[in-house]
């Protein structure tokens, strides 16, 4: 067993805005007041009294607890904790005396005297304050005696005037009209690692902290209890690790002392709504009665909030409540419920009596194992409970072989289910067993794709194509499925160079008479190593016939992995919409499904859809959920993709405060090459040219791929080129994003999409002389190739580009009527950085329009704003520079930004803009 850290923790994770609020109640300037603090058993109750204790100061300090031993002596909490003050009891009027000497001695108090005796207990504290201020805590005051509780209360919202400060802890449902309460919610995932490793020597593995971490729910007791009882091999993530809090650690005893004061009927009944997951409140009525009572009996233990009940079922309000009525169960209490639940499922719910017979079984059972393996089969019971189902089955086996299979078809279905460090540990069980090709062919497949979205892609890559090489004998559409997501690890890590490989092992298992999800699979592999070596004319062909096979998949070939391929290969060929609507049926079966694992990708095809399509909120909505099951399902790499491309939709919308936020998000871990971090260079090289930072902007994004090497995000740079050539067009030398626009171009004219064709009119036209007959044709072509009903961002953008164009050969007149269609139209989106370029043009063009929507210091950059204070002053651009340690031609060129973004033309409008 690994021995728990003996230094004394005195750090209460998670609870900063308690103890805050324990401090203010103690420091104040009267130094009275009261909190009461409620939460599930193990949530810290207890730490935050001694965390008042340990701040009291120079306070006197009364302490008691509410004792469930005690809960029917009325008053015996009370006289706990008022023992040693009581002889100051003297100084009180004589009445209050005698009502609070015949309580405490337990001769009881009428109710015509309640008032009197609270009136007692706040003058005893009030006599006790006048040596010096007083803490009075009691913990758990909801466990011990009802009326000691009610003084308590009642004392509690009279201290206003008084130097006593009160500090009460009760269980989650408590509260007290008057008294400031706080409710003591789970730890989140950091605070919870951060409990683990407060008490482990080192901190532990991640995929060890993951797993403990869902174990607890945030329960900070039932984290330290497991944390004690972890054995070095499970600490290292080598072993299985528990799966409850142990029955005897702080919060079994807790939750035990709340189960014995339930009648025995009780216990029964919840045990059983315990033991069954599914929740059929049919066959909890049954077992009920053949248990020889009733679901009424469940009433005392609603009344104590362990459960809820309903017509629909019984609930567990507290995420442990039901894990630990489990657990505290004897083991002969335990065999009896699985027992007379197995025998009221029934044939319906088999894959529950079976679970329910495993529970129970005390030896291999080849029988029960193959039970197991069918009944999960398909996961109609949700993908948890079937990858539980396979590993009890791998448990009853007495083949090994067998037993190895069942454990990584647990693996595949822990991983659909979004646990990733549970299917980890499931496979590093194989280590020990027999070394089957098929069975680690399999098991690589999936550490491959493991690695894909929550590890090492390069890794993820060699894993892959080791494990398709392994099974392509015995399963083909497993070797092909492998060697697509191989390529999407190549892809992502920007060795694109290694795709040909891919492609060419995949041509290798193509036959003639595939099915159309392998045939798909195919078509997608070879379009897409088509794409990447600029082949469009073979890449087009084999990229439509994925989508239209997409489309036609039916019956059990249509999964969510599928259409995602499909919705890829939709992207490629520009169909967006088909690729939208492929990716929006991916996003929908997998949440009917409950396939969480591929829910992220299946949201990050559809925002790029949504981008191409101008949908840019949507985009936005996309990619937050996929973050948010990202993140609750472990996959980083589908995190940092979110991340990233919610920090280029902020930037394209000029928001620059969120895309620096997003990418900040994604932090340093990211490789160069890999798609996050061209993501995050596309999002600041768009910012770049907001601020008029074009040779940044264009060295920026020329850099996202190394054109002829293979290396880099090629389709990422595609994406991004129009922001390069828009950069470029303000340079005097610009091969670099000529060379992209030859990229897009091909791509562009190999489809059937006028937007794509737009751009490329419309980048042609930016790279054209200014003022050229060729620049106003390509600015006109990409006006008349723009969707009507799809891309109003791109148009407006189109109109402000040939706009300013215009302006700038000279043409005011011509400038204005896009420039306010563009101005509208970014009105309309809520893109108001760009409909306030748009507004500046309009000035600078002549027109009359209304003052800047928003305020310079939202306008401006901090250096900018301070030279912009400093003209508006009347400073001279030579006073600015040597104030500000800047060359005067540094501060010519900040003060033209500033006049172009404010849409001003001289220095009196300035100091009007400032004021």
């Amino acid at each position: 067993m690994v021995t728990a850290s003996s230094v004394q923790i005195t750090v209460l994770r998670g609870r900063d805005d308690e103890c805050r609020e324990i401090r203010r109640l103690l420091d104040g300037p009267t130094g009275g007041g009261a909190l009461l603090f409620h939460g599930e058993p193990g949530s810290g109750r207890t730490a935050l009294v001694t965390y008042a204790h340990r701040h009291a100061g120079n306070r006197a300090v009364l302490a008691g607890t509410g004792l469930a031993d005690e809960a029917a002596l009325p008053y015996a909490g009370l006289q706990r904790l008022l023992d040693p003050v009581l002889d100051r009891a003297g100084t009180l009027p004589e009445q209050q005396q005698s009502v609070l000497r015949r309580a405490l001695t337990g001769e009881g108090c009428p109710a015509c005297h309640r008032l009197a005796l609270s009136m007692a207990v706040l003058g005893l504290l009030a006599v006790t304050a006048r040596e010096r201020p007083l803490l009075c805590t009691m913990d758990d005051v909801d466990q011990g005696d009802r009326p000691t509780a009610e003084v308590l209360a009642f004392v509690a919202r009279r201290l206003r005037d008084l130097p006593v400060a009160v500090v009460l802890t009760a269980g989650a449902d408590t509260t007290a009209g008057g008294i400031p309460s706080h409710r003591l919610g789970p730890l989140d995932e950091g605070d919870s690692h951060a409990v683990l490793a407060d008490r482990l020597p080192g901190r532990p593995p991640a995929s060890v902290a993951t797993v403990l971490t869902a174990l607890g729910a945030g329960n900070p007791q039932a984290l330290v209890d497991l944390a004690g009882v972890l054995t070095p091999g499970q600490w290292r993530g080598e072993e299985p690790l528990p799966d409850t809090p142990p029955p005897d650690g702080g919060l079994g005893r807790a939750y035990r002392t709340r189960l014995d004061r339930l009648p025995q009927d009780t216990r029964r009944v919840l045990l059983l709504a315990a033991l069954d997951q599914d929740g059929d409140p049919a066959t909890l009525i049954r077992s009920a009665r053949a248990a020889g009572t009733t679901v009424d009996a469940l009433a005392p233990a609603e009344a104590a909030g362990l459960v809820r009940v309903d017509p629909r079922g019984v609930t567990f309000p507290q995420p442990l409540a039901r894990a630990m009525v489990e657990a505290t169960a004897t083991l002969a209490e335990r065999r009896t419920a699985h027992l007379l639940l197995a025998g009221m499922c029934g044939t319906r719910r088999r894959l529950h009596r079976a679970m329910h017979l495993a529970a129970v079984a005390t030896g291999p059972d080849p029988l029960l194992a193959t039970e197991l393996e069918e009944a999960a089969a398909g996961a109609e019971g949700g993908w948890a409970t079937a990858s539980a189902a396979l590993r009890r089955a791998a448990d009853l086996s007495d083949e090994p072989a067998r037993a190895a299979a069942r454990l990584v078809t647990a693996a595949r279905y822990a991983w659909s289910a979004g646990r990733p460090d549970e299917a980890r540990l499931l496979l590093g069980a194989l280590s020990a067993g027999p070394a089957d090709p098929a069975v680690s062919g399999r098991a690589d497949l999936l550490h491959g794709e493991l690695e894909l979205r929550c590890g090492s892609p390069p890794v993820a890559l060699t894993t892959l194509l080791a494990g398709a090489e392994a099974v392509a004998g015995t399963d083909r559409a497993a070797a092909l499925a492998a060697l697509a997501r191989a390529g999407e690890a190549a892809c992502f890590s920007g060795d694109q160079y290694r795709y040909a490989d891919v492609a060419r092992r995949a041509r290798h298992l193509r036959r003639p008479d595939d099915p159309p999800a392998a045939e798909l699979t195919s078509a997608l592999v070879a379009g897409v190593a088509a794409t990447l070596r600029a082949d469009h004319e073979r890449a087009g062909p084999a990229l439509r016939r994925a989508v239209v096979l997409g489309d036609r998949l039916t019956g059990p070939e249509v999964t969510p992995t599928a259409l995602c391929s499909a919705a890829v290969a939709g992207l490629l060929v520009a169909v967006d919409s088909a690729a939208h609507r492929l990716a929006d049926r991916a996003v929908a079966l997998a949440r009917a499904r409950g396939e969480l694992s591929v829910l992220p990708r299946a949201l990050d095809l559809r925002a790029v859809a949504e981008y191409w399509l101008g949908r840019h909120e949507a985009a936005t909505d996309s990619s937050r959920e996929g973050l948010r099951v990202a993140r609750a399902t472990g996959q980083a790499n589908c995190v940092a993709v979110h991340l990233g491309m919610l920090a280029v939709l902020a930037a394209v919308r000029a928001d620059r405060a969120t895309s620096l936020r997003r990418i900040s998000e994604i932090g340093e871990a990211t490789v160069p090459g890999s798609r996050p971090h061209a993501l995050a260079q596309w999002a600041l090289g768009v910012l770049d040219l907001v601020d008029g930072r074009h040779a940044d902007s264009a060295a920026r994004l020329a850099s996202l791929a190394r054109p002829g090497t293979g290396r880099g995000q090629v389709l990422v740079q595609v994406m991004a080129t129009p922001y390069l050539v828009e950069a470029a067009a303000h340079l005097a030398h610009h091969p670099a994003a000529s060379a992209a626009l030859a990229v897009f171009d091909r791509w562009a004219s190999s489809t059937a999409s006028p937007s794509r064709r737009a751009l490329s009119a419309r980048c042609h036209a930016l790279l054209a002389p200014r003022g050229s007959d060729t620049a106003e044709q390509g600015f006109r072509t990409a006006l008349r190739l723009h969707p009507a009903d799809a891309g109003t961002f791109e148009r407006a953008r189109t109109e402000l580009l040939f706009g300013l164009e215009l302006r700038r050969s000279r043409r005011p007149r011509d400038a204005r009527a896009h420039l306010h269609r563009a101005r509208e139209a970014f009105t309309l989106l809520g893109a108001g950085a760009w409909a306030a370029q748009a507004t500046a043009e309009l000035r600078a063009a002549g027109e009359s329009v209304g003052a800047p929507d928003r305020p310079a210091a939202q306008l401006l950059t901090g250096q900018q704003l301070r030279i912009a204070q400093l003209v508006a002053e009347g400073a001279t651009n030579r006073e600015v520079a040597a104030r500000m340690f800047l060359s005067t031609r540094t501060v010519d060129h900040h003060l033209r930004n500033i006049f172009h973004r404010l849409g001003i033309r001289s220095r009196i409008e300035l100091a009007r803009v400032l004021s």
